[in-house]
């Protein structure tokens, strides 16, 4: 689903600069931004979820098979939405509520799992949970969205989705993971992580999401809250970067697969200082200046893009019994995704370079993607490498 996003994406900017005309249902941008945020990221979570979160919740594993219909559903759904995209708004519509249905089946599924755990400490796994939700919700109103014509709608649940769903789940797991992946692997680091600091950026990523869904609603927003926004996300960026720091970012250089996992938090906070930068130039000039899609593109390529880079690598190693490292062929890929994340950061600040520099971000994106898949993906279905059942 990634790489399929990744080339279809590359496709429509190449038939853009080759001024081919393509036939869209939806505004393209609208298209761009659903298929980019909640096509893959769920699929991605449906496997996260069901290793770790009976270990968090101390059940039972998870049987592949009972998540095949919702994984199926999900599937199915997308290749319809992208087809629909281009021929009738009503195969997008269908193919969204398979998507949803197929979502709302897992989210169940984990819901009803975090219930039946006895475990005094389920609060990750609440907040997820309640995501999943969130999740859900958003996939359903775009449902409606497509079925209405309303882009308004459509971009607003996309956004919802965006912080309130996907952006919350990777803080989450974030807050859960990195500092206990650090401490093992790291042995002076310790696993530094107090519970105000999950509930603070959860809460920063929400406000984001009403900040977000108020641009859409009441364009252009005024310099007032502006500044307010600027007041949130300033403090935000820094409490961000102090505590990758805090969490060993220096210190994780030495080990290549947990370079790879902080490289993605570090983004975060980079995100929150761009979009801090961005406002305040809006503030000042009425609007006329501000730093574009540089911000989001941080946090979706580089936070979540970069950070599921590395759990996918990390989870497809140990699962198929194979050591727990980045190789030279990860690495590798690793930072051809980094460079991607950077180019489209730029394109967004220098409109000078915008087209051929979108270009190459779509061109890097889509070789590690490609390329992640091809070497990682042959590794799905097999028996583990080291014997043991799986």
């Amino acid at each position: 689903m990634l790489v399929m996003s990744s080339i279809w994406w590359a496709i429509v900017l190449m038939t853009r600069v080759l001024g081919t005309a393509l036939f869209w249902t939806v505004p393209v941008s609208a298209a761009h931004g659903l298929l980019m945020t909640m096509a893959f990221m769920p699929l991605f979570f449906a496997g996260f979820l069901f290793t770790a979160g009976p270990k968090w919740l101390g059940l039972r594993e998870v049987t592949a098979r009972s998540l095949l219909p919702g994984l199926m559903l999900m599937l199915v759904g997308w290749v319809s939405v992208l087809i629909g995209f281009h021929t009738y708004a009503l195969v997008s519509c269908a193919g969204m509520t398979s998507v949803a249905t197929g979502w709302t089946i897992l989210s169940v599924k984990f819901f009803t799992m975090v219930r039946r755990s006895n475990l005094p400490d389920r609060v990750h796994a609440r907040v997820v949970a309640f995501a999943c939700g969130i999740g859900a919700m958003a996939l359903w109103s775009i449902t409606a969205s497509l079925a209405s014509n309303s882009e308004l709608l459509l971009r607003t649940a996309t956004q919802v989705g965006l912080w309130g769903f996907i952006a919350t789940i990777f803080a989450v797991v974030s807050h859960r993971m990195i500092p206990f992946f650090g401490a093992s692997a790291v042995p002076f680091l310790d696993a530094w992580r107090p519970l105000w600091l999950l509930w603070a950026t959860v809460a920063m990523l929400w406000l984001e999401a009403v900040f977000s869904a108020a641009e859409l609603w009441y364009w252009p927003l005024s310099a007032a809250v502006r500044w307010c926004q600027v007041t949130v996300e300033l403090p935000a960026s820094l409490l961000l970067l102090w505590l990758a720091v805090r969490w060993g970012l220096v210190q994780s250089l030495k080990i290549r697969l947990l370079a790879m996992l902080h490289g993605g938090f570090a983004w975060l906070g980079i995100s929150f200082a761009l979009n801090a930068l961005s406002h305040a130039l809006m503030a000042l000039t009425g609007g006329e200046l501000s730093l574009g899609l540089a911000p989001l593109h941080a946090m979706t390529m580089g936070y979540l893009g970069a950070t599921m880079f590395a759990m996918t690598t990390r989870v497809s190693s140990g699962r198929g019994g194979r050591p727990v490292a980045a190789d030279n062929i990860a690495w590798t890929l690793y930072w051809i995704l980094q460079a991607a994340v950077l180019l489209r950061v730029v394109a967004a600040i220098w409109p000078a370079a915008g087209i051929p520099f979108t270009l190459l971000a779509i061109a890097a994106w889509t070789a590690a993607t490609l390329g992640w898949a091809l070497r990682y993906g042959r590794w799905f279905g097999r028996p583990r490498l080291d014997g043991r059942p799986g």
